[in-house]
């Protein structure tokens, strides 16, 4: 496999993990978003969310990158 191959690998892999993460994010965001029937809790929106699509991020490229090194 070239090296352009893996790098492209590399980046679907990310996006792909992106993807994943904000999918469980997103999975009844809205009940998590009302958890308090005064306000809304925005810890859902700048806490939560990115958490959640950096850590798609990370477990995909690592998934990556131990299959890379088995190969």
């Amino acid at each position: 496999m070239g090296q352009r191959a893996q790098a492209a690998g590399g980046c679907l892999t990310a996006a792909l993990g992106a993807g994943v993460g904000l999918a469980v994010w997103s999975y009844d965001v809205r009940a998590r978003f009302q958890r308090f029937e005064a306000s809304p809790d925005w810890s859902v929106l700048y806490a939560e969310l990115p958490l959640a699509v950096l850590g798609g991020v990370l477990v995909s490229l690592g998934v990556w990158a131990l299959v890379q090194r088995i190969r």
